[in-house]
């Protein structure tokens, strides 16, 4: 045997074959993300300052400003914007997740983590899966407290629990599906503060041009399509009337009449997009 052919049998040794089969690839995710989830644990403040920020929104959004917006057909006060309010601030604390994934998966490459996980025998996209489904159960944990914010403050369920667990629902379907967007955005930086920078810049705009906080007829006509077709608005929309939040007339655009349809086919089209490409870019990164 020559010492080319030893050399490339060495390696192929080292570098054991992916086990196969969605039963595989569902077992190693799963380890992956008890690992990220023992990691949470033991770092109690990823926890605390993801609690924090959300809130101080509640508190600020409801206190300082709520009795100076006024929802088109009701009167200004804090109480009436509170219950207009929460659906927003719930979709607005999912999607933040976005930073914290993206900048522990950017941590994980600059640690060299990935060079571990090549060593062995597990499927590819087990550590971008298991990273997704360990935030997701941050972000499910994250929303318990905040609707237990939310009703000391004074919002309230009105249609039953089934309904609001539906609206719950969905919002950790939207949140899963952006996690995917953090967990490309960590893979194409090169450090967790970068990371930490592009999981937020974009989200801003998007949050802020939607119905979270204000009505979109108070938008100028051109950015209201943008608000309408806008997939956080989908959710926030939908949330309302499952909660039984609905203040003020719906808006007769056909996102916001078929809410719940379009936050579904949303959150599914960016997952597939989203996952798609960050385990494309994280087999070239591990390639």
């Amino acid at each position: 045997m020559s010492a080319s052919t030893s050399t490339a049998h060495a390696i192929g040794e080292a570098m054991p074959t992916p086990r196969r089969g969605a039963a595989a690839m569902l077992h190693d995710s799963w380890v992956v993300a008890k690992r990220n989830l023992r990691r949470m644990t033991r770092i109690p403040e990823i926890v605390i300052f993801g609690l924090m920020q959300p809130v101080m929104f509640v508190l600020l959004f409801s206190y300082v400003m709520g009795g100076a917006i006024q929802i088109p057909g009701t009167s200004a006060s804090s109480h009436t914007y509170i219950q207009f309010l929460m659906a927003g601030i719930f979709a607005q604390t999912v999607t933040f997740a976005v930073a914290g994934a993206s900048a522990g998966i950017a941590e994980d490459m600059n640690r060299g983590l990935v060079d571990r996980f090549r060593s062995l025998p597990m499927a590819r996209s087990a550590v971008l899966a298991g990273r997704t489904l360990a935030d997701l159960c941050q972000t499910a944990f994250t929303l318990v407290v905040l609707a237990l914010v939310a009703l000391l403050v004074g919002w309230r369920v009105h249609d039953g629990l089934l309904k609001a667990l539906g609206a719950f629902g969905l919002l950790l379907l939207l949140g899963y599906a952006f996690s995917w967007i953090g967990a490309l955005i960590g893979l194409s930086v090169r450090s967790p503060e970068a990371a930490t920078s592009a999981g937020l810049i974009w989200l801003f705009p998007l949050t802020f041009v939607s119905n979270a906080f204000v009505p979109v007829s108070s938008m100028p006509g051109w950015l209201q399509a943008v608000a309408y077709w806008n997939p956080f608005s989908a959710t926030v929309q939908a949330c309302r009337e499952l909660f039984g939040n609905q203040v003020g007339p719906v808006d007769s655009a056909w996102p916001m009449q078929h809410a719940a349809l379009v936050s579904v086919l949303w959150s599914v089209v960016i997952t597939a997009v989203f996952s798609w490409l960050s385990v494309r870019k994280y087999r070239s990164a591990a390639g």
